[in-house]
């Protein structure tokens, strides 16, 4: 007892809460909020409401204590303690306590500082070199039905480039639930423009080879990628995009008329970056399905075949999941962590980009531990009372996906 009075005592010494020191905006506050909150939450930002001012902090006060103390925001999902990322979003507990503090002070303003605090960009690289938006607008179903639509974006590239970013841009925020980019180069499906993922002719699409099958995914929070110096995605001459979006139940009458950003290199490529994509059919335990009322956890060994790279790596589930682990067991024993996500959050799902490329060694095994909850228990569980639930796309099937960007050893020089 003693010893926890001590420590509770000497956490109070390091806080300035313990000196009496009042906590105001400009001087305490503002920093913490322009730095991790208004990069998304500005004028046309990712975020639903802009705090970029006093008053728009102070109208969001104690919004901003429950959802920093409850580690809701920022949205990072992954464990820091596990592995530690490049673009990792998270407030120290200080950051915290002052938040809280703040507004338990009564909100105060203070004086304002001379300068003016940036607001760090999310996308350093400019304004993008090419812009793809849909041939259309598409009207989405008033009928409340999931609906999946493929939509055909030719590049018209004169000559084989390389892209250094990508950024999805849903059209309509509300309805775009998540999209998937791929690459063709045939040239024969232009045809596939708007039809349904349940259209019989979209069989006859698929009979063609794909370029690269996952360009990039867009899911709730992922915001734009751009990959590591001299490194890029190889986008060939006159290069269509096949763009599949699934759109979320509406009532409503509603249109979407989605953008695709892409940024070119502008320096010598030494490594193209690669995807690879762990899937359901790589899963040890099989069938992947779920039944009513229970917490099953699935489990992935996947053996590398060549030296990786690794860039970024996407966990992706559905409303069901629980909990996801990744890492890799190099030939020599090496237990070398990828990601760890204690509480999966369906609607908080990132490219996780890692602080320098991570060497994977020919021959490892990527080892994957998906924990599911199909129980009355999961509060997103969308189905009340719980129904034995499988593979698929819709929302209320599930997945279970790991996706990694890499790079192997082989230059193009």
């Amino acid at each position: 007892m003693k010893k926890l009075i001590l420590s509770t005592f000497c956490l109070l010494l390091m806080s300035k809460f313990s000196a009496g020191q009042v906590v105001e905006y400009y001087t305490d506050i503002e920093p913490i909020i322009i730095k991790n909150c208004a990069p998304c939450h500005k004028k046309n930002g990712y975020g639903p409401f802009s705090l970029t001012t006093f008053d728009e902090v102070k109208n969001k006060g104690r919004f901003i204590k429950h959802v920093t103390e409850t580690k809701y925001m920022p949205p990072w999902k992954a464990d820091p303690e596990f592995r530690t990322f490049k673009n990792q979003r998270t407030l120290t507990e200080d950051e915290i306590q002052t938040i809280a503090q703040w507004v338990d002070g009564g909100m105060k303003k203070g004086k304002r500082n001379k300068s003016t605090l940036e607001i760090p960009k999310l996308n350093t690289l400019g304004d993008p070199d090419l812009i793809l938006t849909m041939k259309s607008a598409y009207e989405l179903s008033d009928e409340a039905i999931e609906d999946f639509r493929f939509f055909h974006l030719p590049t018209n590239l004169e000559k084989t480039t390389y892209i250094k970013a990508i950024e999805f841009e849903p059209g309509n925020k509300r309805y775009v639930h998540h999209s998937r980019i791929m690459a063709d180069t045939t040239n024969k499906m232009s045809g596939i423009d708007g039809l349904a993922e349940t259209d019989p002719k979209v069989v006859e699409f698929q009979k063609y080879p794909l370029a690269d099958e996952f360009l990039y995914g867009w899911v709730p929070g992922n915001l734009p990628i751009s990959y590591p110096e001299r490194t890029g995605k190889k986008l060939y001459a006159n290069t269509d995009l096949i763009l599949n979006i699934h759109y979320s139940p509406s009532s409503l009458k509603a249109q979407d008329n989605s953008k695709i950003k892409l940024y070119f290199a502008k320096e010598e490529i030494d490594h193209d970056i690669k995807t690879l994509a762990i899937r359901e059919g790589d899963i040890s335990n099989q069938p992947f399905y779920i039944k009513a009322n229970t917490v099953p956890t699935f489990y992935v060994s996947y053996r590398v075949e060549e030296d990786m790279q690794l860039v970024s790596i996407l966990p992706h589930m559905h409303y069901l999941g629980k909990s996801f682990k990744a890492l890799a067991l190099s030939p020599d024993g090496e237990a070398i962590p990828l990601i760890k996500i204690d509480q999966w959050d369906f609607n908080w799902q990132s490219s996780y980009f890692f602080e320098e490329p991570l060497f994977i060694p020919k021959g490892s095994t990527i080892l994957i531990t998906a924990e599911y909850d199909n129980t009355s228990d999961n509060p997103a569980n969308p189905n009340s009372p719980p129904i034995d639930v499988g593979y698929g796309w819709n929302s209320t099937n599930e997945m279970m996906n790991l996706v990694m960007y890499y790079y192997d050893n082989t230059s193009n020089q």
